[in-house]
């Protein structure tokens, strides 16, 4: 009998994805790409100093790619014994034989693959399974104590402790061999406390790649302070104003433009960045990187899902758009190289500000804290979000404000930069900083 796959070594897994690769081109497959990937993830939820929720999960899969007769198709298994394997394979390829023919579908070119040579990024904590399952429970139950019974206001406490790792390794038909391993860890905490008939609540989160790296600490009690400071929200009046969208929320107004730059967007005629390579789209302040090799970065990686070694290359250079995210399929569909088609570590050129000096800069503003629902349109870059947030007067933050949107088009938003921060978020592939935007429309009142 075959070893469950958590127990099986980096050598077994290798020989399985070999065996089963073979066992494809043996019966009808050209090419062929296999993963084999086992991941485990924990948590567990507290509330009324009682445990709400308690999940775990140990998880294991092998990932066929099949090109068969210019014909493609994708499959998943959880059935790891040969026997099994086999039968799924081969009624997989008779599946696909089924199907339109694609003349855009193949591996990847064999130069463009990582050959082995890389660092380790340290995106594993080795010692995973040594966290002693009662500290999880402990610091859920901590975070939530932060709270409990500082403020007769409070409503409701909910605190979590979450974690996860995940293994794969990787062959193709064509030569690529590869393997990667990422953890994480998190603490969360969500408040909600009385203001007359609202109940306003906020969040915090912590999250690390290793367990001793973890804030352990204060993640209630921001959650608290957070929550208390949106009592008294309203609306104000509309009009046009700076606006600092703080770290961890410009992710919502960045990655509409990562989606816009993706070959499946600009393909599909979905982007308004479509020839847009070299010209300069928005603020010579906005200068980013995809940087893949980031020790202990979120996102770090040495390649990609397709087997492509990354690289280090700039998204946008003071303004100027240098690079697309084009994947295998669709950069022959474009006749373009292949860059990879996702992002890696998207890190933000800082200015010399940080949250608190951006706000003192601002005659008349919003801060950002949350977004409320809301879209953007891929095709023109036009948007509309629901913010929740503070007014700033006179470089000060007066009053919590809600019920409010924001509407313009991302060409012209991230071209009225205004400043920068310096406060990067080190929580997320995203390094991105607070970043404060001029002349914004903001309807209220």
């Amino acid at each position: 009998m075959f070893k469950v796959l958590n127990k099986m070594t980096k050598e077994e897994k290798y020989s399985l994805a070999n065996w089963a690769m073979n066992h494809a081109l043996e019966n009808g497959a050209q090419q062929v790409s296999v993963t084999i990937s086992n991941s485990k993830s924990s948590s567990v939820e507290v509330r009324d100093e009682k445990i709400d929720k308690l999940e775990q999960a140990i998880e294991s899969s092998l990932s066929i790619r099949l090109f068969v007769d210019k014909k493609y198709s994708a499959h998943s298994t959880n059935r790891m014994k040969k026997e099994d394997l086999a039968r799924f394979i081969e009624q997989a390829i008779e599946g696909t034989k089924y199907l339109s023919e694609d003349e855009f579908r193949s591996l990847p070119d064999p130069e463009l693959y990582y050959k082995g040579t890389g660092k380790d990024l340290k995106t594993l904590d080795r010692n995973f399974d040594k966290v002693n399952p009662q500290n999880k429970i402990d610091l859920a139950f901590a975070a939530e104590k932060e709270v409990l019974g500082k403020d007769e206001r409070i409503i409701s406490v909910s605190a979590s402790y979450y974690d996860g790792m995940d293994e794969r390794v990787m062959v193709t038909s064509n030569g690529f061999e590869g393997d990667s391993a990422n953890s994480y860890f998190g603490l969360y905490s969500s408040v909600s406390v009385k203001s007359g008939d609202a109940r306003p609540e906020s969040s915090w989160n912590e999250s690390a790649i290793v367990f001793d790296d973890l804030k352990k600490e204060e993640v209630g009690k921001i959650a608290l302070k957070r929550a208390l400071d949106k009592i008294g929200q309203e609306k104000i009046g509309s009009g046009k104003m700076a606006m600092i969208v703080e770290n961890k929320q410009v992710g919502r107004l960045f990655y509409p433009l990562i989606q816009a730059l993706s070959g499946s967007s600009i393909q599909q005629k979905n982007s308004f960045l479509i020839d847009k390579l070299d010209e300069k789209i928005f603020s010579d302040k906005l200068t980013i990187t995809d940087d893949p090799f980031i020790e202990g970065g979120r996102g770090s990686r040495l390649f990609d899902g397709e087997g492509l070694a990354t690289s280090v290359r700039p998204v946008f250079e003071k303004g100027v758009l240098k690079t697309y995210f084009i994947d295998t399929y669709y950069g022959k569909k474009l006749q373009m190289a292949p860059t990879g088609g996702s992002t890696s570590n998207l890190v933000f050129e800082t200015g010399d500000k940080d949250l608190q000096d951006l706000i003192a800069s601002v005659k008349k503003g919003i801060l950002v804290t949350g977004f409320n629902g809301g879209n953007s349109n891929g095709s023109t870059g036009d948007f509309s979000y629901g913010i929740d947030g503070f007014l700033i007067e006179n470089g000060e933050v007066v009053k919590p404000v809600s019920e409010m949107n924001i509407t313009g088009n991302m060409k012209q938003l991230w071209s009225n930069i205004g400043e920068i921060g310096n406060d990067i978020n080190m929580n997320s592939s995203l390094r991105s900083p607070s970043v404060l935007f001029e002349g914004v429309d903001f309807s209220g009142i």
